[in-house]
C-alpha cells in the first residue's frame, strides 16, 4: 500500500513537471513568435512584378549645399489707410450709380450722380455776389474819387471799402463750395447753372462695398461707397514657432495662390508681429513688390521663403515619407526585400531633405521612387 501510493505521488509529480515545462516551451515559443512578427512588420517582399509596376529605383545618401525652405499660408488684406468711405460733400437724392460691387475704376472717374435742389442756389448765390462785388468795385473807386475832392466824407469811403472786403470774402468762399462739389466757379454763368453733382473716384481701385440706392436721400454723413485702394494690398502670414527666428524683417519671399500655384510673385516682408498666439504661431505681414490683380481681399495665399545655406547631408524628397507623424526611409535589403527605418529630418528644400544622425546609413542603397508605395504596401500587411 505504502509503495503504491509512492508510485501515485511520484507519477503525479513527472506530470506537473511536464506541463510546466511544458508551459515554458509555449511562453517561450509565443515570445520569439511576437518578436519575429514585430520585426517583420518593418519589412516588405516584393515580387518582380511589383517592382516594375511601382518603377522602383535607388539611391545613397550625398552631401550637398542646402537651404532651408520656409512655408507659409496665410490671408490678403487691405492697410487701413487704403479702405475710403466715400460720401457727398453736399445731401441729396441719388440719381445714379454707375459702379456695382467689385468693379475696378480709375481716379476721377464718375462713381455716382447727387440732384438736389440747393446746388441751384449755391450757383445761384455765387454769381449774384459775383454781380453785387463789381458794383461795390465801381462804387469804391467812385467814393474814392470823391473823398479826394472831398465830396464825400471818411466815412462813406470806409463803408464802401467794408462793404467791398466782405463780398470779395464771400465769393471766394462760395468759390470754394463749388470746387469741393465739382463745379468750375470760373466758367459758371446763368446759362449753365445745374441741379446734379458728381461723385468722383479720389484714386485708381475698386468697389468693396455699395451702400446706396438709386432715389435714396442722403446726407453729408452718410457713406455712399467703400473703396479700396490696391496699393495697400497686404500680406498677413501665420509663421510657426519653430520658423520664428528664421523669418526676418526685408526677406525677399515667394507667393502664389492655391488656383495658381504655379504663378509665383515677388513680395517682401515688412512687419513680424512680436508675439506667440495660442495656436503657436506669430504673424508675418508682407507687401507684393509689384501690383497683382489676381490677389484680392480675403484670399487664402502660400508664401516660401528661403533661409539657412548650408553643407549638409540628404536624400531626395521622394526618398522620404511620412506617418502618424513620424518620418521613415526604405532600405534594400538585397533578394527584392525592404525594411522600413525611422529617421530624423532637419531643413528641407524642392529638391532635398536634410536627413540627421546617417552614420548607419552610408553606403547603403535608400529607395527613392517607390518610397510611398512600399509605404501603402508595409501597412496593408499589418492590417
Amino acid at each position: 500500500m505504502y509503495l503504491k501510493n509512492i508510485s501515485i505521488y511520484s507519477l503525479s509529480l513527472i506530470f506537473i513537471l511536464s506541463s510546466c515545462s511544458g508551459k515554458k516551451e509555449e511562453e517561450k515559443t509565443v515570445y520569439e513568435n511576437t518578436k519575429f512578427k514585430e520585426k517583420e512588420q518593418n519589412t516588405v517582399q516584393l515580387s518582380d512584378k511589383q517592382i516594375q509596376s511601382v518603377g522602383l529605383t535607388t539611391t545613397a545618401v550625398q552631401e550637398k549645399t542646402m537651404q532651408k525652405l520656409v512655408r507659409l499660408n496665410g490671408k490678403v488684406e487691405i492697410s487701413p489707410s487704403h479702405i475710403s468711405s466715400i460720401s457727398s460733400i453736399m445731401g441729396g437724392h441719388i440719381k445714379s450709380i454707375n459702379v456695382i460691387n467689385g468693379s475696378h475704376f480709375s481716379k476721377g472717374q464718375v462713381l455716382a450722380v447727387v440732384e438736389d435742389p440747393q446746388f441751384i442756389q449755391l450757383q445761384q448765390d455765387y454769381l449774384v455776389t459775383k454781380a453785387q462785388l463789381e458794383s461795390a468795385r465801381l462804387n469804391l473807386n467812385r467814393q474814392k474819387d470823391l473823398n479826394t475832392s472831398k465830396a464825400s466824407s471818411d466815412k462813406t469811403l470806409q463803408t464802401a471799402q467794408a462793404d467791398y472786403s466782405t463780398l470779395i470774402a464771400t465769393l471766394k468762399g462760395l468759390e470754394e463750395k463749388l470746387r469741393i462739389i465739382g463745379i468750375n466757379a470760373k466758367g459758371l454763368s446763368s446759362g449753365n447753372i445745374r441741379s446734379r453733382i458728381n461723385v468722383y473716384a479720389p484714386f485708381n481701385g475698386f468697389v468693396s462695398k455699395i451702400l446706396v440706392n438709386n432715389g435714396q436721400y442722403v446726407n453729408p454723413s452718410d457713406t455712399l461707397f467703400e473703396l479700396i485702394n490696391p496699393a495697400g494690398l497686404l500680406l498677413e502670414l501665420k509663421v510657426f514657432e519653430k520658423d520664428v527666428n528664421d523669418v526676418k524683417i526685408g526677406q525677399e519671399i515667394l507667393v502664389y495662390n492655391n488656383q495658381s500655384p504655379e504663378k509665383k510673385s515677388n513680395a517682401k516682408i515688412i512687419s513680424i508681429v512680436p508675439s506667440i498666439e495660442n495656436g503657436g504661431s506669430s504673424i508675418a505681414v508682407a507687401r507684393l513688390s509689384t501690383p497683382n490683380p489676381d490677389f484680392i481681399k480675403g484670399m487664402y495665399i502660400n508664401a516660401e521663403v528661403t533661409v539657412n545655406s548650408r553643407y549638409t547631408t540628404g536624400l531626395p524628397n521622394e526618398s522620404v515619407v511620412s506617418f502618424e507623424n513620424k518620418n521613415y526611409i526604405f532600405e534594400e535589403l538585397g533578394n527584392k526585400k525592404f525594411k522600413m527605418i525611422p529617421v530624423n529630418i532637419g531643413i528641407s528644400d524642392d529638391q532635398f531633405t536634410e536627413i540627421l544622425k546617417v552614420e548607419n546609413l552610408r553606403d547603403k542603397k535608400i529607395v527613392q521612387n517607390g518610397a510611398y508605395s512600399l509605404l501603402m504596401l508595409l501597412k496593408n500587411k499589418v492590417e
